[in-house]
């Protein structure tokens, strides 16, 4: 009896706490369906003011789709040299053996520490200067690549690899050379298919990290049109009078791609968090 009572509160305590946190989703979906009067009342019945809010959205002057752009190419570019530099050190740090290994790794790891608002200054002093310097100029400021290249190698992705390299078969590795692969070929034709599931669990966190970045793409985009998504949504509760209708439909919209992404990858991003290693 103590037990069957034990179970029924563990699934009503569990029941609330997964209402608590949709709650927050729902009530989104429901305000973009609504007028900006019906959000501010607090209504949580489902409208059909969709359609205006979106076109309200489009004809606005901030620029939402070219946002929207901005954010994905960014997002997709940061997520695709993200993988292969982190996940290369990763595996080297793993993989090749010497003396100061451990030290570059610990100095590294240590780098993790630092909170980015000490770093904002130094980053746009030196990122300013490459606008003067050539073929550096497309990772100056005000430009897509000076957000992409600071996420590239980032502690948290490469200590992350390298705990998940520790579980590759080193076996593999051994036969590979003894056949002639050259390391580079044993890196991306066996690791990597081998670690998709780490892979895949990284591929998200990167995803939408990028994707929800603010602070840094605040300072380094200053023209309107480079603009991503976080920052026009800052853009809109900022107004005096805000339309919360069309502010809920632009949230729900760039909700959209980090919740495909995640559904997708559900699977295998379980299993890469959880260092499983799957061919």
């Amino acid at each position: 009896m103590r037990k069957k009572i034990g179970n029924a509160m563990k699934y009503i305590f569990l029941s609330v706490i997964s209402l608590i946190s949709i709650f927050p989703f729902f009530w989104m979906i429901v305000a973009a369906t609504n007028e900006s009067v019906e959000v501010t009342k607090g209504t949580l019945i489902p409208g059909t003011y969709f359609m205006e809010n979106l076109k309200t959205l489009l004809a606005s002057d901030l620029q939402y789709i070219n946002a929207f752009k901005n954010s994905i190419l960014i997002a997709v570019v940061t997520t695709t040299l993200a993988m292969v530099v982190s996940s290369a050190a990763g595996y080297a740090f793993v993989v090749y053996k010497n003396k100061t290994r451990e030290r570059v790794f610990n100095f590294i790891f240590l780098s993790m520490m630092v909170p980015f608002a000490a770093l904002m200054v130094p980053l746009f002093r030196l990122f300013s200067k490459f606008s003067n310097l050539g073929p550096l100029k497309v990772i100056a400021l005000n430009t897509p690549m000076s957000v992409v290249i600071i996420a590239v190698a980032t502690a948290f992705l490469i200590f992350f690899f390298k705990q998940n390299a520790q579980t590759f078969p080193k076996e593999l590795i051994e036969a590979a050379r003894i056949d002639g692969l050259s390391e580079v070929k044993i890196f991306t034709k066996i690791f990597m298919p081998t670690m998709k599931s780490s892979y895949a669990a990284a591929i998200i966190v990167t995803f939408m990290t990028s994707w929800n970045n603010y602070l840094w793409p605040l300072i380094a985009l200053q023209s309107p049109e480079k603009r991503t998504l976080p920052l026009v949504l800052s853009a809109m509760g900022s107004s005096y009078t805000p339309d919360y209708g069309m502010m809920m439909t632009a949230v729900v919209i760039a909700t959209l791609p980090t919740a495909l992404l995640f559904f997708l990858m559900q699977k295998q991003f379980v299993a890469g968090m959880t260092g499983s290693v799957k061919g």
